[in-house]
């Protein structure tokens, strides 16, 4: 989560030759593999890229099955500072990430137990391990910093 945390205040280096003082959520993910090795991170960049999809998690996953050339992340963990929202939650059961791990909880708009639990539905066909709650304080005042 202290890795996720880092990416959320740093982000990833931008090499556009534009501004990067931009005001994303600063929301971070990073993908481990099956080994433990960190494949690949994510921050926010809808503001960024003006896309509404660039959410931390989708970016990492995105850029996780890049690296590992295939779409299927089953033994995957991803690590986000904040709950997964619905949309986030659907890219993760769908790429078969075995564990999730968040830090603050969403209720306004999370999917791991706040609101909804798409992560852990009996209903669909892959249900990743979940772990919520870890490191909240420190997550949770990074996102207060932010919206004050």
């Amino acid at each position: 989560m202290r890795r996720a945390l880092e990416v959320a205040v740093t982000g990833p280096p931008v090499d556009d030759g534009v501004s990067t003082d931009v005001d994303d959520v600063p929301v971070g993910a990073v993908l481990y593999g099956p080994d433990g090795t960190e494949l690949a991170t994510g921050r926010n960049e809808r503001e960024l890229t003006g896309d509404p999809t660039a959410h931390a998690e989708v970016l990492a996953l995105r850029r996780g099955a890049e690296r590992t050339g295939r779409w299927r992340l089953d033994g995957c963990t991803l690590v986000v500072t904040l709950e997964p929202c619905t949309m986030c939650a659907g890219a993760l059961v769908l790429a078969r990430v075995s564990t999730v791990v968040f830090g603050a909880w969403e209720p306004k708009t999370g999917a791991a137990g706040s609101l909804w639990d798409v992560l852990r539905d009996r209903r669909l066909n892959h249900r990743p391990e979940v772990y919520g709650g870890v490191l909240e304080a420190e997550t949770a005042t990074v996102l207060r910093a932010f919206f004050r």
